[in-house]
C-alpha cells in the first residue's frame, strides 16, 4: 500500500513547497501578532521543526492525492484524446469568432455598470502626478511615459472634439476596459480550442464577468491595466508557442513580440521580468537537447523584444525631453532594513526595545541617507513614509561607504534585516495578512482601502476632471464595499481576493509541472517569478501591483496543463506506454 502511493519525486517537490509555505505563514503570523521576531536559537529550532513537519505532511498528502488520481487522470486524458479526434475542425474554426464575441459582450455588459457608477473613471493612484507632468511638460519615467502620453492624448481628444476633458478621460477608461475584456475573451476561446472542459470554461467566463477586482481595475486610470493586457497576451502567446513547437516564425511569435514590447512600455519593471525569462531561455538552449532550435528561436524573439522595447522607451525620452526619475523606488528594501535597524539599535528613542548598540559611523551614513530622522516614521508594511525623505546621492556617489555600512549592519543585525523584508512583503506570502488592506488608510480620507478609489477633487477639478456618476446608488454601494475592505469578511471566499494566495497557487502549478516533467511549460513561469522579484524589492503590497498575476493565474495554469492537439496527446500516450 505504501509503495503504491509513495513517490519520492512527488514527496520531495511538495515537501519543499510545504516547508516554504510553513515558514512564511508562521513568521507572518508572528510579525502580525508581536511586531518583531527574535531569531534566537530556540526560536529557529522551533520554527524549523514546525516547517519540516508541515513539509512532510504536505509531501505525504500530495503522494496520496497523486496515487488516488492517477487512474482518473489517465481516463480523462483518453476521453480528451477521443474528443480531439472527433472534432470538426472546420466547425470549431468558424465558431471561434462567435464564441469570442459572446464572451467579450458578456464581460463588457457585467463591467458596464461599474463604468457608469464611476464615470469618467477611478482617478486614484498616480493620475494627478501624471497630469502635472502633462501640464508642466516636465516628463520623467517614474511613471511610464507611454501611459502619461496616452492619458494626455485622450484628454486632448476630449477637449478638441467634445470640448470636454472629462469625456476624453471617459474614452480612455472605455478603451482600456474593452481591451481587458477582449484579451480575457480571447484567452477563453484559446482554451476552448485546446479542449478544456466546458464547465471549467463556464466557471472562467463567470469569474471574468463578476470578479470584483476586474470591475474596479478595468475603470481605474492607471498604467497597470494596460500592462495587464499585454502581460496576459504575452503569457498566452508564449504557452501557445511552446505547445506548437514550430521552428519557424508564426503569428504567435509576432503576438509575443508585440506584447513583450507593450508590457515594457507600461511598467518599468516589465523589462526585468523579461531579463529573467531571457536567462531561463538561454539555459533551455544549452540543455534543450533536440529542442535547441526552437528555444533558440524563442530566445532571439525575447532578445529582439527587449531591444525594441528599450529603443521605444529611448525614443519617448527624446520626443518628450524626459528625465530619468529618481531611483529610490529600487532602494525600498534597504531603506526599510536600515530604518528598522536604526529604531531598534540606533538609540533614537522610538522603540522600547532599542538597545543603542549601533556604532556612530553607521548612524552617520544612515542619517545622510535617510534625511530629517525620517527613520522615525518607519512602518513595517510600507516604505513610502521613509522613502520620500531618502537622499539617493549617498548610494550613487558614496557607494563604497553605503555598501560597507549595509553589509556591516547585515552581519551584526541579520534578524532585523529579515524582519524588515518579511514585514514589507507579508501580503505576498502570508495568506492571513490583512495589512495590505489598510496600508493607505489614514482615518481622514475615504477611498484608501485595498481597492483605491479616492478622488482628489480639488486637484482634478482644476484640470477639468470631475466626478459625474451615472449610477449614484451603485457608486455608493461599490464605495462602501471597497472602502470597507468587505472581502476580508467573507469566510473562505476571502482567499480568492487576498494577495498571499496567488504565490502559493503558482508554486503548486510549478510543483505539478515538475512532477510530470513538463519542464518546457515551466518556462513561462520565469516571467511570473521575474515579476514577483520586482514586487518583493518594491515599497509595499498593492492591488494594482499584484493584479496582473491574479488575472494570469487561471489562464496560465490551464494553458500549462491542457493537453492541446491530438498529435501531442498521441505522442504523450505512446511515451507512457
Amino acid at each position: 500500500m505504501v509503495k503504491k502511493y509513495f513517490d519520492k519525486r512527488v514527496f520531495m517537490i511538495f515537501a519543499l513547497i510545504g516547508f516554504a509555505f510553513g515558514f512564511f505563514q508562521l513568521t507572518g503570523w508572528e510579525l502580525a501578532e508581536n511586531g518583531n521576531i527574535l531569531w534566537t536559537g530556540a526560536y529557529v529550532s522551533r520554527l524549523s521543526f514546525l516547517c519540516l513537519l508541515i513539509g512532510v505532511l504536505t509531501g505525504a498528502l500530495s503522494c496520496i492525492l497523486q496515487g488516488c488520481l492517477v487512474g482518473k487522470v489517465s481516463a480523462i486524458q483518453s476521453e480528451a484524446l477521443h474528443m480531439e479526434q472527433e472534432k470538426d475542425k472546420k466547425g470549431i474554426l468558424s465558431s471561434k469568432g462567435f464564441l469570442w464575441m459572446i464572451s467579450f459582450l458578456l464581460i463588457v455588459l457585467c463591467w458596464l455598470p461599474c463604468y457608469l457608477a464611476y464615470y469618467p473613471g477611478i482617478c486614484a493612484y498616480d493620475t494627478t502626478i501624471q497630469l502635472g507632468q502633462v501640464e508642466s511638460g516636465a516628463y520623467n519615467d517614474h511613471h511610464p511615459i507611454a501611459h502619461t502620453l496616452l492619458l494626455d492624448g485622450f484628454m486632448s481628444l476630449g477637449e478638441k472634439v467634445f470640448h470636454d476633458v472629462n469625456t476624453g478621460l471617459a474614452l480612455l477608461v472605455l478603451f482600456q476596459m474593452l481591451a481587458l475584456a477582449a484579451v480575457l475573451a480571447w484567452g477563453i476561446v484559446l482554451l476552448a480550442d485546446r479542449g478544456v472542459t466546458k464547465w471549467i470554461l463556464v466557471c472562467l467566463q463567470i469569474a471574468s464577468m463578476v470578479y470584483p477586482f476586474h470591475m474596479y481595475m478595468s475603470v481605474s486610470v492607471c498604467k497597470d491595466v494596460l500592462f495587464t493586457v499585454f502581460f496576459l497576451l504575452q503569457m498566452l502567446a508564449l504557452y501557445e508557442m511552446i505547445r506548437r513547437r514550430k521552428s519557424g516564425p508564426d503569428r504567435y511569435d509576432v503576438l509575443f513580440a508585440v506584447a513583450s514590447v507593450g508590457m515594457q512600455l507600461y511598467r518599468n519593471n516589465g523589462r526585468y521580468a523579461m531579463l529573467v525569462l531571457m536567462v531561463i531561455l538561454l539555459l533551455a538552449v544549452i540543455g534543450g537537447k533536440g529542442a535547441r532550435k526552437f528555444w533558440g528561436k524563442v530566445a532571439v524573439n525575447c532578445a529582439f523584444s527587449l531591444i525594441v522595447g528599450s529603443l521605444c522607451i529611448s525614443g519617448l525620452f527624446r520626443i518628450t525631453g524626459a528625465e530619468q526619475g529618481d531611483r529610490r523606488e529600487m532602494l525600498s528594501m534597504p531603506i526599510q532594513q536600515l530604518a528598522r535597524c536604526m529604531i531598534y539599535h540606533g538609540g533614537v528613542g522610538v522603540m522600547a526595545e532599542d538597545d543603542a548598540t549601533m556604532d556612530e559611523d553607521s548612524k552617520g551614513v544612515i542619517n545622510d541617507f535617510l534625511l530629517n530622522e525620517s527613520y522615525k516614521e518607519y512602518r513595517p508594511d510600507i516604505a513610502d513614509p521613509v522613502k520620500r525623505h531618502t537622499n539617493t546621492y549617498v548610494v550613487r556617489y558614496r557607494t563604497e561607504d553605503f555598501a560597507r555600512t549595509y553589509l556591516s549592519l547585515l552581519g551584526k543585525y541579520p534578524g532585523d534585516f529579515i524582519n524588515a523584508a518579511l514585514a514589507v512583503n507579508s501580503g505576498y506570502f502570508y495568506v492571513g495578512d490583512e495589512s495590505h488592506a489598510y496600508i493607505n488608510v489614514n482615518g481622514r480620507d475615504t477611498g484608501l482601502g485595498y481597492v483605491q478609489t479616492r478622488f482628489l477633487t480639488e486637484e482634478l477639478n482644476s484640470r477639468g476632471v470631475y466626478q459625474d456618476s451615472k449610477w449614484k446608488s451603485l457608486y455608493d454601494m461599490m464605495e462602501k464595499w471597497a472602502d470597507g475592505n468587505v472581502y476580508l469578511n467573507l469566510p473562505v471566499l476571502k482567499y480568492l481576493f487576498v494577495p498571499g494566495t496567488f504565490f502559493w497557487m503558482y508554486m503548486l502549478l510549478a510543483g505539478y509541472l515538475l512532477v510530470y516533467k513538463k519542464y518546457d511549460r515551466c518556462v513561462p513561469l520565469a516571467l511570473i517569478m521575474g515579476y514577483y522579484a520586482t514586487l518583493i524589492l518594491g515599497p509595499t503590497v498593492q492591488l494594482r501591483y499584484i493584479y496582473p498575476l491574479m488575472i494570469v493565474l487561471p489562464f496560465g495554469a490551464l494553458m500549462a496543463m491542457c493537453r492541446g492537439g491530438s498529435k501531442e496527446m498521441k505522442n504523450e500516450q505512446s511515451e507512457q506506454k
